[in-house]
């Protein structure tokens, strides 16, 4: 813990004014002291440079005004009359606070200090002190929170796959097209959007292109795999622990942004309920708190299950279901978008031979022919592990690499092969329209709807 009254006058933090003033321009403050002129000189020096602040001259005026509303960082007098502002602080934590400390005294002894620490306290400032040297440790304190907030989210960012993490919704098929529209129109609002679809068919990466469509792109984006992990866990993780250092937890922490839960389906029934009642209210108690946090956080879903069929199983709660199914986005599989598959192998070849450290495979017509003609039934995944195992050992295996005759395909399947990519290709072309395809074709329209249905396009 560092001493504010030590910075000294010119600022010390190797930060100038406007720096400083963009760094709290965002934070609302609670000022808590019985001093009324500490208090005016406080509201005068920080009120036009941060979001909203507000005084308190008791510690009961200030639990009231907790009660009410949230606020990221508090200034904390710690000499009132009734009670210590340490006092005070060590209950607001066990009812559930985790904003950050300041606190203001004029001494600056050892025990304090320690006290400080125990609940936690991020910073003190000592009387009397000067409008740059509070303005330097609230920079200072909100620097350390942001960091922690970061380090906090990390890990969760590095558990999602390396390629989805960085990727972007690809393809100009007439399935991939009516998702991106989706996107773009559902992108401005706060509604919750569901992904269904095949696994590997992208829906990790469609939501975090929905999250950079959106006014929240430079907010977290926090991925959560609600199968990986332990009833117990996932519930701390999300709602936080009152006994943790950072009791709050990635509800309030991903504050802002976007949370994705995957697998959805997954969820135990008591979290489904706690998360519905969230969605609703829009406010959180944190795990064991008394006092209700308010939220700006958008949900999104996905799941490779029949979520209907398993409401009607009773593993998931229909008001739950009914509450995240407000607007569902189903991802195609990749069988049936087989005209982006040039793009995707492209995409996958440029990046895994990068990070393999080879030199890419050329993607010769025969290649993209073959790879055209495979059912891929893991969809755009199976797709990025055959470029990544081929990179590794040098060349595609022969069902890709060789011509219909060396690969043992037998004339018929290569005809139908054939017919199925040239159908499909035509079919993007006209954006969907099966009667202009039929006409390009000279088929009738009942052939191409037959062929469709038997692809289940």
């Amino acid at each position: 813990m560092k001493i504010a009254a030590q910075t000294p006058p010119g600022g010390g933090s190797g930060r100038d004014q406007s720096q400083i003033d963009r760094a709290i321009r965002h934070v609302s403050i609670l000022v808590v002291d019985d001093e009324p002129g500490m208090r005016n000189y406080l509201l005068r020096t920080l009120q036009p440079r941060c979001k909203r602040i507000e005084a308190a001259a008791s510690a009961e005026e200030a639990s009231k005004l907790l009660d009410k509303q949230h606020f990221d960082l508090v200034l904390l007098d710690n000499v009132m009359p009734g009670r210590s502002g340490l006092d005070w602080l060590k209950e607001q934590r066990r009812v559930g606070f985790f904003a950050e400390v300041i606190l203001i005294t004029a001494y600056a002894d050892l025990d304090t200090a320690i006290q400080a620490l125990r609940v936690g306290a991020s910073d003190f400032v000592l009387k009397p002190f000067r409008s740059n040297q509070i303005l330097n440790v609230i920079n200072r304190c909100m620097d350390q929170r942001y960091l922690r907030r970061e380090n906090f989210l990390l890990k969760y960012e590095l558990q999602a796959d390396n390629l989805a993490a960085r990727g972007r919704l690809i393809g100009k098929s007439p399935g991939i097209d009516g998702v991106r529209q989706t996107l773009e129109k559902v992108a401005p609002m706060r509604t919750p959007v569901l992904f269904t679809g095949a696994s590997g068919t992208g829906k990790e990466i469609a939501a975090r292109t929905l999250h950079a469509m959106s006014e929240r792109a430079d907010k977290p984006f926090v991925p959560i795999n609600c199968a990986a992990a332990s009833p117990e866990r996932l519930a701390a993780d999300l709602f936080g622990e009152l006994d943790h250092p950072s009791g709050d937890g990635l509800l309030v922490q991903a504050s802002g942004g976007t949370l994705f839960l995957d697998e959805v389906a997954e969820l135990p029934l008591p979290l489904q309920a706690s998360l519905l009642r969230v969605i609703e209210d829009g406010r959180v108690r944190l795990g064991g708190a008394e006092r209700e946090v308010p939220l700006n956080l958008r949900f999104v879903f996905a799941s490779n299950a029949d979520l209907e069929a398993e409401m009607q199983q009773g593993r998931v709660r229909a008001d739950f279901y009914h509450r995240i199914n407000v607007l569902t986005v189903h991802m195609p599989q990749l069988r049936d978008r087989v005209g982006d598959i040039p793009e995707l192998a492209e995409l996958f070849m440029g990046k895994l031979s990068r990070q393999l450290g080879v030199a890419p495979l050329p993607l010769s017509e025969t290649v993209l022919f073959n790879l055209a003609r495979y059912d891929w039934p893991g969809n755009v995944r199976e797709l990025r592990n055959q470029i990544e195992r081929a990179l590794i050992l040098g060349e595609f295996p022969p069902e890709f690499a060789g011509s219909a005759d060396e690969t043992g395909a037998e004339p018929v399947e290569s005809l139908h092969a054939v017919e199925r990519r040239h159908i499909l290709t035509v079919l993007e072309a006209c954006g969907g329209n099966r009667a202009e395809a039929a006409r390009r074709l000279g088929v009738s329209r009942k052939t191409v709807d037959r062929k469709c249905a038997m692809w289940n396009v």
